[in-house]
């Protein structure tokens, strides 16, 4: 069977042609005149026959020569995220060194199932590029993928539509939606406190007392501290406190909403990119997803792909409680790291950290428990860990 599918790639045609409008017309007439030059064995008949079946034959070659050695490529901006309107492309190649490529279409399927989209290049010149790109509006995370496209043409005589097999375009990462949090968000995130590192920097607080280095700021040579040792000594100031936080996922229930869940991995997200604007550091963890501690916009693209990746696990119940057990006392009367059905993520702050978690993270040290950041009523609520 695998020798059959061998031969068969290698006999298939590498190209889909078909007649246009015109192009039938070309072949009635020239089947019609091919009769006419059998029953007169009119010699003139035959020349003209001659004629059109080599225009035939130059239309393909040249059809040929267009299509061949050209590329198409996906072309997206390096950051898409859910449920905003992202430009989003092709980009045509023509990898032939001397000849050009003219009258070139480019066909793809809209995702939505809707019209065509139809792209149009006039002249392709050898080593040129034709960006085509259009608006697209993804409403989910993760990887996507441009329908398979078409690369057509109709050069030279418009009489064959020649096109190549569909081409399928790499796949792309969308991340979650990042949307502002509300002042009742930030206000309650800026009041949790946090874990903070003294560090050399460009602060207003002084850190230490140095010598004197080649490309100090002279305006921060401490004078006093000079007179006294004898040597230039200057002020080292302290960077501004930087929040260390820690972002904990656990895998939601079984029959969580996928709305809700796509709710609560903006959420996070959110918090993720306001944290990391204010200057925090940010570490991702959860089941089967670690992001270690870092700040920046390169922190950020990291915490982004993973959460876009960010696939939840079923749970499985350590202890199924009978009916007539009650709740113990102070709790809620479930085990650890399950969840009430129909709750969300929860989220909360810790010495250092941020959790979006229902128990303890194995293998990583627990937070105590924190004051309570609770979410608009259209969102899961929020709670300390």
């Amino acid at each position: 069977m695998g020798t059959f599918f061998r031969w068969w790639r290698l006999l298939r045609p590498p190209r889909t042609i078909r007649p246009t409008k015109e192009g039938w017309w070309f072949l009635f007439a020239t089947l019609g005149l091919g009769f006419a030059a059998i029953n007169t064995g009119n010699n003139l008949l035959y020349l003209l026959l001659s004629m059109l079946l080599g225009t035939i034959v130059v239309s393909g070659i040249l059809s040929e020569q267009c299509l061949k050695r050209l590329r198409l490529y996906r072309a997206a901006p390096r950051e898409i995220f859910a449920g905003t309107p992202a430009a989003v492309g092709c980009l045509l190649h023509n990898s032939k060194r001397i000849l050009a490529s003219y009258s070139l279409t480019v066909e793809l399927p809209a995702p939505t199932g809707g019209a065509l989209r139809r792209f149009f290049a006039l002249k392709l010149d050898a080593g040129q590029q034709r960006l085509f790109s259009w608006e697209e509006t993804f409403p989910r995370r993760g990887r996507h993928q441009l329908p398979a496209a078409r690369v057509m043409t109709r050069f030279p005589f418009g009489l064959f539509l020649k096109a190549t097999h569909p081409i399928t375009l790499d796949e792309f990462l969308v991340f979650p939606a990042v949307r502002p949090l509300t002042p009742e968000d930030v206000r309650d995130l800026g009041g949790a406190g946090g874990e903070r590192e003294p560090r050399p920097g460009r602060g207003t607080d002084l850190y230490n007392l140095r010598e004197y280095r080649w490309g100090d700021d002279p305006r921060l040579i401490h004078w006093k501290s000079t007179a006294k040792s004898g040597a230039v000594m200057v002020r080292e100031l302290e960077a501004e406190a930087a929040l260390r936080v820690r972002l904990v996922l656990e895998d939601p229930p079984v029959a969580v909403d996928a709305d809700r869940l796509e709710a609560d991995i903006s959420w996070a997200a959110s918090l993720a990119a306001h944290l990391i604007g204010q200057g925090s550091q940010v570490e991702l963890t959860g089941t089967g997803l670690f992001v270690p501690l870092g700040s920046g916009s390169a922190q950020l693209r990291r915490i982004l792909e993973a959460l876009a990746l960010y696939e939840p696990l079923p749970l499985t119940p350590l202890i199924t409680p009978s009916p007539s057990s009650s709740p113990p006392r102070g709790g809620e009367g479930r085990v650890r790291g399950a969840r009430r059905r129909g709750e969300g993520h929860r989220v909360g702050l810790g010495e250092g950290v941020f959790s979006a978690r229902l128990g303890p993270c194995p293998g990583r040290p627990s937070a105590p428990t924190v004051p309570t950041l609770r979410r608009t009523p259209s969102r899961s609520s929020t709670r300390g860990v």
